[in-house]
C-alpha cells in the first residue's frame, strides 16, 4: 500500500504519518515528487486495520499495490530514479558507458584497457575478477588479485570500478576495491546473494537472466531493495530464443517496458547479446535510441588473445568509434555524452 499525501500537505503532517507507521513496526519508503509526496508501506499492513490513516491531516488517499515488486515499481515511486555512484549519475540526462575486458588477465592488460576506454569517454571500467563459466575448465578469473589490479587501474585513471560478484564471499572480498557490484545473468535468481548485496548498500547492476521474464527480473531487484539498498540499475543483456545467429537475442523492447513498469534506470549489454563484435556497435546505437540510460561494453586491447569471450570484445579503436556515434546521437535524444577526455 502507498499513502499519497495532498499537494498542500506540510512536513509536519508527513512526519506524523511516518511516525504512526514506524510505531506500528512497519518499514517506510518516502518518495518526494515534484507535486506530491508518496509514502510506501513495507511490512504486514494488517497492523493498521484499526488506525484511520485516510483521515489523518495531509493524507489524500490510500492506494493498494497489486504488483509483487513494490519497491521497484512505479506505484511506489512515480519519478525515475537516479543512482549516484561517486558522482556518476545513472538514469539522469547523461548517458553512462561502462567498458573494459571480460576478465582481468594481467596488470598490463587492465591498465591498457582502462586508459583506452577513459580516452573515449567511458565513466566506468568493467572487468571480471570472479568468472562463472559454463565449463569448469575455462579461465575462472584472478579473484582478489584481479580486484587489486582493478583498484590500481582506478587510481591511474579515475574511472569507477564495476565487477561481477558470484557468492557471499566474493561480496565481502570485493567491497574495499569496487564502486559497483554486478549480478550476472546466472545469478539473477540467487536470492541469498541478492540479499547479501542488499545488505552491503553498494550500488548494483542487475543483469537479466537468459530465460527471465521482466516480472521475475523486477522481483529480483525487489530482493535487493527489500534489504534497504535502493541503488539498483537494471541491465538487459539478451534472452535465449530459437535463433542461433547471435549468442542471445537482444530484447530492446525491455527498455521501454521497464521504463513503463519501474522507476529504476536501465542500461544495455550488447556484447553478451551479440556474442560477435561486428554486431555490438549497431546494437549499441539501437539501445541508446530505444531510451537506455547507458551501455556496458566489452573492450580488450587485443581481443584475439583474450582468455574469455574473445569473439565479442571490441578493439579500443572500435570502441572509440562507438563513443563518437553516441556523442552524435545523444543531443537528438535530449541526452548528454562527451566523446573523449
Amino acid at each position: 500500500m502507498i499513502i499519497v499525501m495532498n499537494p498542500k500537505s506540510n512536513q509536519m503532517q508527513i512526519d506524523d504519518v511516518i511516525n504512526v507507521l514506524k510505531n506500528s513496526g512497519l518499514g517506510v519508503h518516502v518518495s518526494q515528487g515534484t507535486e506530491r509526496t508518496i509514502i510506501g508501506i513495507i511490512g504486514d499492513k494488517t497492523v493498521l486495520r484499526d488506525i484511520p490513516l485516510e483521515i489523518m491531516p495531509g493524507v489524500e488517499k490510500l492506494v493498494p499495490i497489486v504488483e509483487s515488486f513494490k519497491l521497484a515499481g512505479k506505484t511506489f515511486q512515480p519519478e525515475p530514479s537516479v543512482v549516484n555512484v561517486n558522482g556518476v549519475k545513472i538514469g539522469g540526462k547523461e548517458l553512462v558507458i561502462m567498458a573494459g575486458p571480460c576478465a582481468v588477465e594481467s596488470r598490463e592488460q587492465i591498465l591498457e584497457a582502462a586508459q583506452a576506454v577513459k580516452r573515449s569517454g567511458a565513466q566506468f571500467l568493467r572487468g571480471g575478477a570472479f568468472k562463472p563459466r559454463t565449463s569448469p575448465y575455462a579461465f575462472q578469473g584472478l579473484e582478489e588479485e584481479g580486484l587489486k589490479l582493478l583498484k590500481e587501474a582506478k587510481d591511474a585513471t579515475g574511472l569507477q570500478i564495476i565487477t561481477e560478484v558470484t557468492s557471499d564471499k566474493a561480496v565481502e572480498v570485493s567491497i574495499p576495491y569496487v564502486d559497483m557490484f554486478q549480478v550476472g545473468a546466472r545469478n539473477v535468481q540467487n536470492f541469498q546473494l541478492l540479499k547479501e548485496i542488499g545488505k552491503s548498500m553498494k550500488p548494483v547492476l542487475l543483469k537479466r537472466g537468459s530465460a527471465t521474464t521482466i516480472d521475475e527480473w523486477l522481483n529480483a531487484a525487489e530482493y535487493i531493495m527489500s534489504e534497504g539498498n535502493y541503488n539498483v540499475v537494471l541491465c538487459e543483456r539478451g534472452i535465449r530464443t530459437f535463433e542461433t545467429a547471435t549468442r542471445n537475442t537482444l530484447d530492446l523492447s525491455a527498455v521501454p517496458v521497464v521504463k513503463n513498469m519501474s522507476h529504476l534506470p536501465i542500461i544495455v549489454d550488447p556484447s553478451h547479446a551479440a556474442g560477435k563484435s561486428k554486431y555490438v556497435i549497431p546494437l549499441s546505437r539501437a539501445a541508446i535510441a530505444a531510451g537506455a540510460d547507458g551501455l556496458i561494453v566489452e573492450v580488450h586491447p587485443n581481443p584475439m588473445c583474450a582468455l574469455s569471450d574473445a569473439a565479442q570484445q571490441l578493439k579500443p579503436t572500435e570502441f572509440d568509434s562507438l563513443c563518437e556515434d553516441i556523442s552524435k546521437l545523444a543531443p537528438i535524444l535530449e541526452r548528454e555524452f562527451k566523446h573523449g577526455c
